[in-house]
């Protein structure tokens, strides 16, 4: 047995970081699956999913660990072929992947006490992105 749902979050662009946990809580919840996996996907080529503590000095040390390794302000080959200066987005979105899958116990995500899932839109603009959250029964 599957169950999928899509969430659609507004983001603000530029290593924006949006705690997915709640809403993955509440369609595992819904889905009525008590024993599995959740695999949690964006589409998309500039937007990508993680664990994290999501506290805000945490948040920070990413985003700067992310200027450090993915610079905005490089030159990427990428640039040259759209025009859009987004080959930093496309990077850090590969870095970081496009999913996550997360075992379900007994109706519940099985995470560690201080981590979350976490959406990280990377891109130079915000963005309208969709997550599609499959729940697969064990």
């Amino acid at each position: 047995m599957s169950y999928t749902e899509k969430i659609i979050i507004e983001t603000k662009g530029i290593c924006d970081v949006v705690n997915l946990t709640p809403k993955i809580e509440k369609i595992v919840e819904k889905s009525e699956i008590k024993d599995g996996l959740v695999n949690i996907f964006i589409t998309g080529s500039t937007a990508g999913l993680t664990t994290i503590e999501y506290e805000e000095n945490l948040l920070r040390d990413f985003k700067e660990m992310m200027e450090r390794l993915i610079p905005q302000k490089k030159s990427y080959y990428h640039d040259q072929t759209w025009g859009e200066a987004n080959g930093f987005s496309h990077l850090r979105a590969s870095l970081i992947g496009p999913e996550v899958t997360i075992p379900l116990e007994e109706g519940k995500i099985l995470l560690g006490s201080w981590q979350q899932i976490v959406l990280c839109d990377f891109d130079r603009h915000p963005r309208t992105r969709e997550v599609i959250v499959t729940i697969i029964s064990g």
